[in-house]
């Protein structure tokens, strides 16, 4: 499938590893102009050096000088999110304190990037905004609730967006993965280990392995790959009707009736 994204200008927060990462190797892999921004660098770029800036989601001066350059952009994806670090059951496990960079980071940081980019989209009257969400915040995951209710108001907040820049013929999707291997998802197990006896706890890929048979009907992982497949499809003209949705790579995790 020819996705006709050869030249298109592309910004990707959240780039340097992970699933932002390949989102943005996919851009560039379809021949587009491909800049990244996160908060630390990687030693391997997405393709050439210099493709990454570094920088903080949550300071929106820094995120409108990665956007200031440009006259206009095609592509926006949003691939930044930080837990707690903490493990719920119950939500009273953490302190209301724990919940500030948690929505600061994947919430008030999305807010910034459209704030910063809408103007730049807006001029090219086409083009489109993708946020990566979760799982967790579609069904009211006890396992980190602070970013359970950010993703949940990222997707409300898309929805918002998605009406507002219609008229422009920009669309706005949110993008939400279930089990993918990830610092962040390494950071749940990592807590939920925490809370249990010495002679309890298993490994990373053992928990892995237990909870996709668990959570997910297709009972495995998914992959970086597959989510930014996904984002370069909606970047195309394939996707020109998609606006307003949540997409789920899951493994068939949220199934709503």
């Amino acid at each position: 499938m020819n996705l006709e994204l050869n030249g298109a200008r592309a910004l990707v927060f959240g780039a340097a590893k992970g699933i932002g990462r390949a989102i943005a190797r996919a851009f560039s892999a379809e021949g587009s102009q491909v800049v990244g921004f996160d908060a630390a660098t990687d030693p391997e770029p997405i393709a050439a050096p210099g493709d990454i800036i570094t920088g903080d989601v949550t300071d929106l001066n820094a995120v409108q000088a990665v956007a200031a350059p440009f006259e206009s952009i095609d592509h926006v994806v949003y691939c930044v999110g930080v837990g707690s670090g903490k493990s719920g059951f119950p939500f009273w496990n953490l302190e209301p304190r724990d919940w500030d960079r948690v929505l600061d980071v994947n919430l008030i940081g999305a807010v910034n990037i459209a704030h910063a980019c809408a103007p730049k989209l807006i001029a090219n009257r086409s083009g489109s905004l993708l946020f990566l969400v979760s799982v967790a915040g579609q069904i009211g995951s006890q396992t980190d609730p602070p970013y359970s209710a950010a993703k949940a108001g990222l997707i409300n907040f898309m929805q918002c967006a998605a009406k507002d820049l219609a008229p422009y013929n920009i669309r706005v999707n949110a993008l939400s993965p279930g089990m993918v291997k990830t610092d962040l998802n390494r950071s749940v197990w990592a807590a939920t280990q925490e809370k249990l006896p010495e002679d309890q706890r298993i490994s990373y890929e053992e928990w892995g392995r237990a909870k996709t048979r668990k959570v997910a009907p297709l009972g495995r992982w998914q992959e970086p790959e597959e989510l930014a497949a996904m984002a370069t499809y909606l970047a195309s003209r394939h996707a020109a009707n998609i606006t307003g949705q949540t997409i789920n790579i899951d493994g068939g995790q949220v199934m709503h009736s």
